[in-house]
């Protein structure tokens, strides 16, 4: 796999040297039994931060999203979730399908905000027997669903100033909450303050090869430690996963601008290309939502570039999303910009075929 250029997600990383060698250097315990010191060094420093009382190792975004929605909420409750997010759409149903929790679908601005009269208005009425109890906001940031766009903390802070004001909490999917601290210029607390919970991914942005991590309140992350043990998530020397996890958040996060400037240059340079567009306004962090607009097939275009080792995630019916990362450089960036220009040179194919769509 050498000679692909690998743009379907961050999630393709591969760990930094620095990583392997934390990996096989790791201090290892039986983490069930709470006494596995990498862990517990890794969860201590998560918590301070990200600004929380405690934080919990996961095995992934969508298990710590889980285990906070469960540990805010109880069966027959509900949570109020955009309908562009990924926890509505790409988490298999999991809150509703094994804890009884009803989402209550509110649409997603193109800045992946929820509207605050929506908010406001799918809120419960709790004197009305007939109508589930509604506990928790849940937000996105940066917002996948949305195309990599940074939603701003002010109004996080006001949604945290509603939720609170109805007695609800607020959830943050924050799997690439440090991109958007870095695209702001902002310490991370100055987003993770505005809400009660966070999840954060380190096998994004962050390279590290698998795990991520609830942070919130002690009891919070007391209920989720439960959780995690219910779906199979108590595991043992751990401290293999915590070691890389440790170097993704002290000596990882800075690079993710490398992303962010690579992703304008390629937005810029597929911009030029007729066929293409790109609202530039939207290439904030690592993605880049391009639209293909001559009529050509996407699932084609995409197999196409395939066979010249560029891989990249179908977003919709007619677009293409692309994601820099660790381990994509200039060169990767104009071989990519390449490729485009010769293919969209060429006449359009006909015949539809499959797309691969672009799930985080």
């Amino acid at each position: 796999m050498s000679n692909v250029i690998d743009l379907r997600s961050d999630t393709v990383t591969l760990p930094s040297p620095a990583m392997r060698q934390a990996i096989f250097d790791a201090a290892l315990g039986d983490d069930v039994y709470g006494d596995d010191p990498t862990v517990n060094a890794l969860e201590k420093l998560a918590a301070a931060k990200v600004g929380k009382e405690a934080a919990l190792l996961v095995t992934s975004g969508t298990m710590g999203n889980f285990c906070a929605v469960l540990a805010h909420c109880g069966r027959g409750d509900e949570v109020i979730v955009g309908d562009k997010c990924h926890i509505y759409n790409h988490e298999a149903g999991g809150a509703s399908v094994l804890g009884g929790v009803a989402y209550h679908t509110v649409v997603n601005t193109d800045t992946g905000e929820l509207p605050l009269a929506a908010i406001a208005g799918a809120i419960r009425d709790r004197e009305n027997l007939h109508a589930a109890m509604t506990r928790l906001v849940c937000l996105e940031n940066t917002h996948g669903g949305c195309g990599g766009v940074v939603v701003a903390p002010s109004y996080m802070a006001e949604v945290k100033k509603l939720a609170h004001a109805n007695d609800l909490k607020v959830h943050l999917d924050g799997a690439r909450v440090f991109n958007a601290s870095v695209a702001l210029g902002v310490d991370i607390k100055e987003i993770t303050q505005h809400v009660d919970s966070v999840q954060f991914c380190m096998s994004k942005g962050l390279s590290a090869p698998i795990g991520s991590i609830l942070a919130g309140d002690a009891d919070v992350i007391r209920k989720a430690r439960r959780l995690r043990k219910m779906l199979g998530g108590g595991m043992r020397q751990a401290g293999i996963i915590a070691a890389a996890g440790i170097v993704a958040i002290t000596e990882m996060v800075d690079r993710l601008a490398e992303d962010h400037v690579n992703a304008r240059i390629l937005a810029a340079g597929l911009n030029t290309i007729p066929g293409i567009t790109v609202d530039m306004h939207k290439v904030q962090t690592d993605m880049v939502i391009l639209t293909i607009t001559d009529g050509r097939d996407l699932g084609t275009l995409i197999n196409q570039l395939k066979a010249h080792g560029i891989l990249v995630g179908g977003f919709g019916a007619n677009s293409i999303r692309a994601v820099t990362h660790y381990g994509i450089d200039s060169n990767h960036i104009e071989a990519t910009l390449e490729t485009f220009r010769t293919l969209m040179s060429q006449p359009a194919s006909g015949g539809s075929q499959a797309v691969e769509g672009a799930y985080r």
